[in-house]
C-alpha cells in the first residue's frame, strides 16, 4: 500500500524556517524609499482683507479731506500772497490791490491760512504806525481813520486803547466846555430840560469831553430830579399821560436813573387801560387817532403809551406811535404851507421824539430850514395851530429845526438843492458838530455802526448833518459806512469770528440804500459750514450739528450743505 503526503499541513504540523538565497546575502541592501511628501496646506483669500482696507482708506480720506486738501499747494492763493506782502511791502494797505483786501480775500477762501493771518496783523500795525504819525502831527480826523481799521485788523490791544485815549483828550483839548456849562446852566433856569439845547444834553456834552467833570455830573443829577419830581406830581394829580411823557423824557435822557422802575410800576395801576389788557388800550388809541384826537387823556398819544406801559415789548402800540408822529408831521407841513415856521418847528421837534428816524420828518426839516434861510427876517406867525393840531409838549421848546441828511439815494437835484443853502455860523452848532462827528468816528471805530440807537456811527453822522446838512465830514462818513461795515465783515470772517461777523451782515442789511451782493452772504454760510467741517473731522458731532444750523441762516453753498448734512446722518 501506497503513502500519500499532503502538500498543506495540517494546522498540528510544524513549518520549518527558510533562510531564502543564500547567494543574495553579499549584495548591497536597496537604498530605502523615500517619505511621502506631506499633502500642500489649503490655500486661503487674501482679496477680502484687500477690499477692507481700500474701504478704510477711502473712509479716511473722505473723513480727513478738509486736512488733506490744506496740504495740496494752491497756485492761486500763493500768486495772492505774494502780491499781498509785495502790497505791504510797498506801503499800498488799502484799495482793491491793496495789502488788506489780497489778505482777507485768502483768508476768505482758506480761514486757516496762518501766512495770510500773519500778513493781516502786519497791516493793522501798519495803519497803528500811521494813526500815530497823523496823530503826532496834528491831523486827528486822519489819525481817527486808521486808528479805526488798526483796531479791526488787530482786535483792540493797549497800543490801540493809549492812542485811542490821547485822540480823546486831544479832541476834548478843542471843545468849548466852558462855554457849554454855561448854556446848561441857563437852559436848566430857563425850564429846559432835554431837546437839542436843553440841560440834560448839554450837561451830557460836558462829561463826553471830560467825563470826571463834577460840575457836568452834578447838573445832570438835577436835571434828572427835575424829571422825576414832574412825574410824581403828574401822577399826584391822576394825569397819566404827563406822567408817562415826562417818564419817556427821563429815560431818553437818563435810561438808568434809580426812580425809573418804581415811577413805570406806579404808573401802570394809575393807567385806565390797567383794567384791562395793552390791546384794548392799542384799539382805543387806533380810534383816537381816527377820530382825529392825538391829544389829551383820551387822545391817541396817552392810549398808545399806556398800551406800552402795561407791555413795552406791544409793537402796535409802537407803530400807533409812529402814526402819531407821523400826523404832526402832516400837520408840520400844513403849518408850513401857512407860513408858520414856528409852529412847524415844534411839531417836528414832537416827532422827533417818537420817529427820529423817519424820512418824512428829515424832508420837513430840510423844507424848514429852507424857508427859514429863505426868510431869516421875517416875524413868525402865531404858534397857535390853524386847525388845533397837537399842542407842543411841555418840556420840548421850540427851538431852529436844522436840516437831516438827504437820503445817500437823493436825486442830484435835490441834494444840490439842499446843499445851497447854508445855516449861518453859530460857534456853539459847530461845537456840537464837531462833537457829533468824533463821537461817530469812536462809535464806528468800536464796531458800533447801527446799533445802539443814537449812540450809533449812522444816528450820529445823521445828527451832525441834520445841525449842518452841507458839512462834508458827515456826509462822507455816512456814505462810508456801508464800505466800512463790509470791511469789518471781511475782518471778522478772516479772524473766525463769525457771530460778530453775523452781528456785522445785519448791520449792513440795515444800512439804507445798501445792496448786498449774493457771494457775501454765502462767505458767512460756507465759513459756517467750514467750521462745521472742522468740527466734525474733531469728533465733535454737537458742534458741528450747531454751526449747521448757523450755516442754513446764512444761504451757503447748497452742495457743500447737503454734502455735511449726508455726513452728520439723521
Amino acid at each position: 500500500m501506497s503513502e500519500r503526503r499532503d502538500s498543506h499541513p495540517g494546522p498540528s504540523e510544524r513549518i520549518e524556517p527558510r533562510l531564502g538565497d543564500l547567494d543574495q546575502l553579499d549584495r548591497p541592501l536597496p537604498p530605502p524609499r523615500p517619505p511621502e511628501a506631506p499633502p500642500p496646506p489649503p490655500r486661503r483669500r487674501r482679496w477680502p482683507w484687500l477690499l477692507l482696507g481700500l474701504l478704510i482708506a477711502m473712509l479716511l480720506l473722505w473723513l480727513y479731506q478738509d486736512r488733506l486738501r490744506s496740504l495740496v499747494p494752491n497756485t492761486g492763493l500763493n500768486a495772492a500772497l505774494d502780491r499781498a506782502e509785495a502790497a505791504l511791502a510797498a506801503g499800498r494797505l488799502e484799495g482793491v490791490d491793496g495789502a488788506r483786501a489780497l489778505f482777507q480775500s485768502v483768508l476768505a477762501q482758506q480761514p486757516d491760512d496762518e501766512r495770510a493771518r500773519r500778513g493781516l496783523r502786519a497791516v493793522g500795525l501798519a495803519e497803528l504806525a500811521r494813526a500815530d504819525t497823523a496823530y503826532r502831527a496834528g491831523r486827528l480826523d486822519e489819525a481817527a481813520q486808521h486808528l479805526a481799521v488798526a483796531r479791526e485788523l488787530l482786535g483792540g490791544g493797549s497800543d490801540v486803547e493809549r492812542l485811542e485815549g490821547l485822540l480823546v483828550k486831544a479832541r476834548a483839548a478843542t471843545r468849548p466846555v466852558d462855554a457849554w456849562l454855561d448854556q446848561a446852566a441857563a437852559a436848566f433856569a430857563a425850564g429846559r430840560l432835554d431837546g437839542p439845547d436843553g440841560a440834560g444834553p448839554l450837561y451830557q456834552r460836558v462829561l463826553e469831553a471830560d467825563p470826571g467833570n463834577a460840575v457836568a455830573r452834578h447838573g445832570l443829577d438835577q436835571v434828572g430830579a427835575t424829571l422825576a419830581a414832574q412825574a410824581r406830581a403828574a401822577l399826584a394829580a391822576g394825569d397819566t399821560a404827563t406822567a408817562a411823557t415826562d417818564l419817556d423824557r427821563l429815560a431818553a435822557l437818563l435810561p438808568g436813573h434809580a426812580e425809573l422802575p418804581a415811577l413805570r410800576a406806579a404808573l401802570a395801576p394809575a393807567s385806565p387801560a390797567a383794567d384791562g389788557d395793552a390791546q384794548h388800550a392799542v384799539q382805543n388809541g387806533l380810534a383816537a387817532l381816527q377820530a382825529g384826537r392825538i391829544d389829551g387823556d383820551d387822545g391817541a398819544l396817552a392810549w398808545f403809551r399806556r398800551a406800552l406801559a402795561i407791555d413795552p415789548a406791544n409793537a402796535p402800540a409802537r407803530a400807533g406811535l409812529a402814526q402819531v408822529a407821523q400826523a404832526w408831521i402832516v400837520q408840520a407841513e400844513a403849518a408850513l404851507d401857512a407860513g408858520d415856521r414856528a409852529q412847524a418847528g415844534a411839531l417836528l421837534e414832537r416827532a422827533a421824539t417818537l420817529a427820529p428816524d423817519a424820512p418824512e420828518l428829515a424832508a420837513a426839516r430840510d423844507r424848514l430850514q429852507t424857508a427859514t434861510a429863505a426868510t431869516p427876517a421875517a416875524a413868525p406867525a402865531p404858534s397857535g395851530p390853524p386847525s388845533a393840531p397837537a399842542a407842543p409838549a411841555p418840556a420840548a421848546p421850540p427851538v431852529s429845526p436844522a436840516p437831516a441828511a438827504p437820503p445817500a439815494n437823493l436825486p442830484a437835484a435835490a441834494s444840490t438843492a439842499t446843499a445851497a443853502v447854508s445855516p449861518p455860523a453859530d460857534p456853539a452848532r459847530d461845537a456840537r458838530i464837531a462833537e457829533l462827528l468824533a463821537r461817530a468816528d469812536q462809535a464806528l471805530a468800536q464796531g458800533r455802526i447801527v446799533l445802539p440807537p443814537g449812540d450809533s456811527a449812522y444816528d450820529l453822522y445823521r445828527s451832525a448833518l441834520a445841525l449842518d446838512g452841507n458839512n462834508a465830514a458827515a456826509r462822507r462818513g455816512l456814505e462810508d459806512l456801508p464800505r466800512r461795515a463790509l470791511d469789518a465783515y471781511d475782518t471778522a470772517l478772516a479772524r473766525g469770528d463769525l457771530a460778530r461777523a453775523g452781528e456785522l451782515l445785519e448791520d449792513i442789511a440795515e444800512l439804507p440804500t445798501t445792496a448786498l451782493d449774493a457771494d457775501v452772504e454765502q462767505r458767512l454760510g460756507n465759513a459756517w459750514l467750514s467750521l462745521a467741517e472742522r468740527q466734525l473731522a474733531g469728533g465733535d458731532r454737537r458742534g458741528a450739528t450747531q454751526s449747521l444750523a448757523k450755516a442754513r441762516q446764512a444761504t451757503p453753498d447748497p452742495a457743500r450743505l447737503q454734502a455735511l448734512i449726508a455726513r452728520l446722518g439723521p
